[in-house]
């Protein structure tokens, strides 16, 4: 026989649902299953145009949390993501692109997940629910001061991302809630609130659609705009990118040729001297030196390659 004392915590947590806007029922929508494909369709589009408006009222925020990220990152502090379900998800696939896109270290920004690795492909029921292990997961990255938090959830309340997030502000390190609900504890946990509020979904409570299209955009900002602010790019162009496969192989040189207009030989001579980085190979065909050079210039100057240009005296 269940107890009066254990029904109390399903009933409260039923009540909290019932007032995220996330979670939100949407009677005219009832009827969705009785459309055809193409209405669906077309709702779902109409649905997902709405996002970026929810993210471009938050931007002021947004840049804020980058600068910070980026004043940390240049030294030597790393971004570490944590949320449970699509939102760890979305934090660990904005991790694992950093190394191919910018020659990070994999260790640089790091994505965690409620029920470690194997969530990410399998729902690992009840870790969301769980504060330590969001603790646990820090305290085997030992957490810096020069590190940052990105705790992660759609609702705002999932006791993994909270739990993260106060960790490490226990810890001194800086933090950001990202969450798709107004007033949420994430956002008041953290230093850096960000609260993109994308109202009900077409299916009812499935964050997986809009406030996880919303959560991509703000995670694609957060990592893109900091690794452009620590010198990862040269105007648009991924000078960092790290040629693993032969697509990026090819990328490398189109990237070169691009910054350069040099022609194919000499690109192709570059790269072989640099090992294949892009931006050294940039910066020997731009200022005219050598190899060693031109790892001395970036090493100089942050890996900066308009920084290592000037004080070439080129640029």
């Amino acid at each position: 026989m269940t107890s009066p004392a254990s029904e109390d915590a399903p009933r409260a947590l039923r009540a909290q649902l019932e007032t995220l806007t996330t979670e939100a029922f949407r009677p005219e929508l009832a009827g969705i299953d009785q459309l055809s494909t193409l209405e669906i369709a077309t709702l779902m589009n109409g649905e997902d145009a709405t996002v970026p408006a929810a993210v471009a009222a938050r931007l002021p925020e947004i840049a804020a949390a980058i600068d910070a990220v980026a004043a940390r990152m240049a030294r030597g502090g790393r971004l570490l993501y944590a949320g449970a379900g699509t939102a760890g998800r979305l934090g660990v696939l904005d991790a694992s692109e950093c190394p191919p896109t910018f020659n990070t270290e994999p260790s640089r920004v790091v994505g965690l997940i409620a029920g470690g690795p194997g969530a990410v492909v399998t729902s690992v029921e009840g870790a969301e629910d769980s504060r330590a292990l969001a603790e646990d997961d820090l305290r085997a990255l030992d957490l810096t001061p020069e590190d940052t938090v990105v705790g992660i959830s759609a609702s705002g309340r999932t006791p993994y991302a909270i739990g993260a997030v106060e960790h490490a502000r226990a810890w001194g390190a800086l933090t950001i809630g990202l969450a798709c609900n107004a007033g949420s504890a994430l956002a008041a946990a953290a230093e850096h609130g960000i609260e993109v509020v994308v109202g009900p979904e077409l299916l009812t409570g499935s964050t997986r659609l809009k406030a996880g299209t919303a959560q991509k955009l703000v995670l694609n900002m957060l990592s893109t705009i900091t690794m452009i602010r620590l010198g990862k790019t040269y105007g648009n162009l991924m000078v960092d990118v790290r040629a693993s496969n032969e697509k990026l192989r090819a990328r490398s040189h189109r990237i070169v040729s691009l910054a350069t207009d040099a022609p194919d030989e000499e690109i192709e001579a570059a790269l072989r001297a640099s090992d294949g980085e892009v931006k050294n190979a940039i910066l020997m065909l731009l200022a005219g030196v050598g190899a060693a050079r031109a790892a001395r210039l970036l090493a100089e100057n942050g890996g900066h390659l308009r920084a290592s240009l000037r004080a070439a005296g080129t640029g």
